[in-house]
């Protein structure tokens, strides 16, 4: 009966459950049998098989010369893939493959060539170094320069970039891809455009595909990709290097268990960032929240009703298809976005607990409400270290990171929030030595600032994004000097 239904599958997947059946595991024929059996369920392995040079992708069904991923808020949301398997399980079948690698080899030569091109996590010997050997500050003439104790590189960042450089050394002539930047810092991923690593690119329509070949070599990034994404590399033939962070990994785990217990999983974070499409794809049910007053509003909703139409509007592109605020809110769990305010993910998971309270009462709380902490360390370093120095009140504050970097939008965000003249640059060139600077703003406009630095004794406050490297932070201090020369220069001399 079993090969009867195998038959009538289609081909590919009749070949896969076919060899699953005669040369599977006991636990594999078994969740294979179980599957069947409940009429076309899929086993956690269906879309990997064994590396296949040359082989065609079998389930995407999409013309060969066009291979397109969507992300979130498209017709194919960045759950709908995890709907139809077990997502954890089949990321699980892809890491004993042999064409998948997540190992970090922590190779010396390519530390070495890192920090020989200016994106080693530390800057052994530079400004930036002997300000951690001074107590993290520097004066010179009027000006002091306060760094934070914690800052630029985090270990999975700079994990991710070498493992980079490593796979380019195992590959030195094949065709290398990343599905998305490596890491938000556009200094680093020019580096690896200058190695030959290329950029999967995104159209209206997703991500294309089109260009990877069989036997090529595939990165994931530093915050992941979407399970779909994994599965459709798998299906292709490629190689795949995984610098996923282990926090990231971790939230996914996380809403993995909302998933088994159907629970809602309410994410804090940007429903368009990488990190949360990737962890929206290993989700159930899910809800994406940005901020503590979006997340007001769902708990107000739960509590006191409100209408439908006008909260799915609301939350467009935010949440799993089919989601129904009616019933998918009665049972939930907390995860967020890695990158997001440490704070606020806190006292969202707070407000959560107390409205499945206050909705069905103190001693149901934990048949309705999941925690689990998935707030990465590195990001709260540095997040406790920025509230430390702006409470110094420097004259000041100068952060360092990519435009399109979250952890840095944070970082800026406070310094704002304390009122204190804050200045985000991405790369050193936003800043001249004519005394003008462009820089962003936390909520995202560009502004260009003249005479920024003002005259006399000054304190300048000094950080900058997980994503930044050490040398990029003193090259931005280079200008900030020969500014201040420029200055010292066109200053009339007393008679």
């Amino acid at each position: 009966g079993i090969c009867e239904h195998v038959r009538d599958t289609g081909s590919a997947r009749a070949t896969y459950l076919c060899g699953i059946l005669l040369l599977g595991t006991e636990t594999e024929r078994r969740k294979m049998a179980s599957a069947l059996a409940t009429a076309g369920a899929t086993y956690a392995g269906a879309g990997l098989a064994a590396p296949r040079r040359g082989a065609a992708a079998s389930s995407t069904r999409r013309s060969a010369a066009s291979v397109k991923v969507r992300a979130m808020g498209g017709k194919e949301p960045a759950a709908a893939v995890a709907e139809e398997f077990d997502a954890r399980g089949f990321r699980r079948e892809l890491g004993k493959s042999e064409q998948y690698s997540r190992k970090f080899a922590n190779d010396e030569e390519s530390a070495k060539a890192m920090e020989d091109q200016g994106i080693g996590m530390v800057s052994r010997g530079g400004l930036i170094a002997k300000m951690r050997e001074s107590g993290f500050s520097y004066v010179q003439g009027d000006l002091t320069l306060k760094l934070a104790d914690a800052y630029g590189f985090c270990w999975g960042v700079e994990r991710a970039v070498q493992m980079a450089y490593e796979a380019r050394k195992q590959y030195p002539t094949e065709n290398m891809w990343i599905t998305n930047e490596i890491i938000h810092n556009p200094t680093v991923n020019k580096r690896l455009a200058d190695m030959g690593v290329q950029f999967i690119q995104e159209t209206k329509e997703g991500k294309d595909f089109s260009g990877v070949k069989p036997g090529e070599v595939v990165i994931l990034p530093a915050f992941g990709a979407s399970v779909h994404e994994m599965k459709l590399l798998a299906e292709k033939g490629v190689s795949i290097v995984d610098t996923t962070c282990p926090w990231v990994s971790k939230v996914w785990n996380a809403v993995d268990s909302h998933k088994r217990k159907d629970y809602t999983s309410v994410i804090h974070g940007k429903w368009e960032h990488e990190e949360t499409v990737a962890t929206a794809s290993f989700a159930g049910k899910y809800l994406i929240v940005k901020n503590l007053k979006e997340a007001t509003y769902v708990c107000d909703y739960v509590v006191n009703g409100g209408d439908r139409a006008e909260f799915l509007a609301k939350f467009v592109n935010a949440y799993s298809p089919g989601f129904d605020p009616e019933k998918d809110l009665d049972c939930v769990g907390i995860a967020n976005q890695t990158t997001m305010l440490k704070g606020e993910t806190e006292m969202i998971g707070k407000l959560l607990q107390k409205t499945m309270m206050e909705k069905f009462g103190v001693n149901e709380l934990n048949n309705h409400y999941m925690v689990m902490d998935t707030i990465c360390d590195a990001t709260q370093e540095r997040q406790d270290a920025m509230y430390k120095l702006v409470d110094a009140k420097p004259d000041l504050m100068l952060v360092v990171g990519g435009f399109n970097s979250s952890n840095t939008e944070h970082l800026q965000e406070i310094s704002e929030d304390k009122n204190i003249p804050s200045f985000w640059v991405d790369i050193p060139d936003r800043l001249t030595p004519d005394n003008t600077i462009l820089h962003r703003l936390s909520h995202g406009e560009l502004v260009t600032t003249k005479n920024w630095l003002p005259e006399g004794p000054l304190v300048i406050g000094i950080t900058s994004g997980a994503s930044t490297p050490d040398k990029v932070v003193e090259d931005v201090i280079n200008i900030i000097f020969a500014t201040q020369e420029m200055m010292k220069a066109k200053k009339p001399v007393a008679a």
